[in-house]
């Protein structure tokens, strides 16, 4: 390990000792298993993983998260959450994210209390804060805490760590819960949500690791590594059927490959110009 990365990771778990008490937004993904693999082994039961359970969320992944709680024999509580009961969720405006998160960490902590637990903890990173996320602002209005963000950690530490620590989603791809394939402005609805859960879940049974399924109207945009888009390519005709079976009036690839927070480049675009232009100054 780095001799950076080792004083990270030394933070990490000084910061953690102070909580004495934590539940974990636990989705199963790369940041937030290393979180909870951490606490879990300084806090013993009195770290627990909080997982919401909803159709936005990917279904191997849920699978995947119960599973490694089974296997470290960490507390998980699952809550049901339905993002189709919060106000304006499925009409996806450009602040669906804080809309979402502000309700399922409304869920986290409202257990969190109600179970003497006393800190609520989410995998936020580094690298998160690049993107356009909203969904931030939620987190830091109810005081959900990211320790791994208070840490100095990017992906690259936590990917460090987690080989160090022989946890298997140190090489697993980045994630995102499934409104965020969705162009802003395009309604969800639980059918559009289950389409894009089929065809990810398909290019993953196929070889194909970061994949993302747009989309764009009946159109899904397929985001694969650059590097496996010939791979793609040569295997077109069964996915075109396969998306079609799926219910796909129109199947594209998008040529520059995957990249994270595609559906968010125009209102990047969109805030750049205004700062060019003089506006918000």
């Amino acid at each position: 390990m780095r001799k950076d990365t080792k004083e990270k990771y030394e933070k990490l778990k000084d910061e953690i000792r102070l909580f004495k008490s934590m539940a974990v937004a636990y989705s199963g993904g790369v940041d937030s298993t290393l979180l909870l693999k951490v606490g879990h082994d300084l806090l013993g039961d009195k770290c627990i993983a909080v997982t919401a359970s909803a159709p936005i969320y990917i279904s191997k992944e849920q699978e995947e998260a119960a599973n490694f709680c089974k296997q470290e024999n960490v507390k998980q509580k699952i809550i049901p959450y339905d993002p189709f009961q919060v106000d304006s969720f499925k009409m996806n405006p450009k602040n669906r994210c804080y809309i979402c998160k502000k309700a399922v960490f409304s869920l986290l902590k409202e257990y969190a209390e109600a179970n003497n637990y006393k800190v609520c903890c989410d995998g936020t990173n580094a690298d998160d804060l690049g993107d356009y996320r909203p969904g931030l602002i939620a987190k830091k209005e109810l005081g959900i805490v990211s320790p791994l963000l208070d840490a100095g950690m990017g992906k690259r530490e936590i990917r460090e760590i987690s080989r160090f620590l022989g946890l298997k989603t140190a090489e697993k791809p980045s994630s995102a819960c499934l409104a965020s394939r969705f162009l802003y402005g395009e309604e969800i609805t639980i059918d559009k949500l289950k389409k894009v859960d089929e065809a990810e879940n398909y290019l993953k049974d196929l070889g194909f690791n970061q994949i993302r399924v747009r989309i764009h109207g009946s159109l899904a945009r397929i985001e694969i590594e650059e590097d496996k888009i010939e791979k793609l390519i040569s295997l077109r005709k069964s996915v075109y059927s396969k998306f079609i079976k799926i219910g796909f009036k129109y199947i594209a690839l998008d040529l520059k490959g995957y990249r994270m927070g595609s559906m968010n480049e125009m209102i990047l675009e969109e805030e750049v110009g205004k700062k060019g232009s003089g506006e918000n100054s």
